[in-house]
């Protein structure tokens, strides 16, 4: 039998990492039906712009894990962010994994990040952090990953791809992660705006991630 290209069990995090890092979240479940939109990496001109001009044409919130470095790079589009009301939160400053960085170095890259967004809300890049990072960053952070990615990333998929992982994971409660990078544009301006007008149909609630 032909093997798949990609593997759709990818788009939920397997249960041990829910339990390994039981203080972090991966779902906000709320008495009515509530998704949670969120994008990593950046902010970056022409692809942070297209999502806002995405989410302002649904009139829909969401969520911005910003890597420190493009924040400093690119005040002006960290500012659209700002301005537009949206929710936001430190990616690290230099996009570093935490599975292969020094505890030191990694922490330290963390407390970077969060100094120049000013936020206590924390994603770490590729959702590879080791349990002693999180426990530390715990104390002072909350620290979000996810219930659906999209993997709009991967140029092996479709746009529509990227849209079925979440019309087949979506619950309440549910973190959805998108990227606004030039490496997810393709799928992202496909799956994006279907992905909004699915789960308005559905009856689901946009909600920021705030604490």
């Amino acid at each position: 039998m032909k093997q798949p290209i990609f593997d759709v069990t990818k788009a939920q995090p397997p249960i041990v990492g829910e339990w390994l890092y039981s203080k972090a979240h991966f779902r906000l479940p709320q008495a009515e039906k509530t998704v949670y939109l969120t994008f990593d990496d950046g902010p970056v001109p022409t692809y942070t712009k297209q999502v806002i001009n995405i989410l302002q044409n649904y009139n829909v919130p969401a969520t911005f894990f910003m890597v420190g470095e493009n924040v400093h790079k690119f005040p002006d589009v960290f500012h659209e962010v700002q301005e537009g009301g949206y929710a936001y939160g430190s990616h690290t400053y230099n996009h570093l994994k935490g599975w292969i960085t020094d505890n030191k170095t990694y922490l330290e890259n963390v407390r970077k990040g969060v100094e120049i967004t000013g936020s206590k809300l924390f994603r770490p890049p590729y959702g590879k952090i080791r349990p002693l990072q999180a426990r530390a960053l715990y104390k002072n952070l909350h620290v979000i990953m996810w219930d659906i990615i999209t993997m709009d990333y991967d140029n092996r998929l479709s746009g529509e791809d990227c849209f079925q992982n979440v019309k087949n994971y979506v619950r309440n409660g549910s973190i959805i992660v998108f990227h606004d990078s030039p490496k997810s544009e393709k799928n992202l301006l496909y799956a994006l705006p279907k992905t909004i007008e699915y789960l308005q149909k559905e009856n689901y609630t946009f909600a920021p991630i705030r604490f």
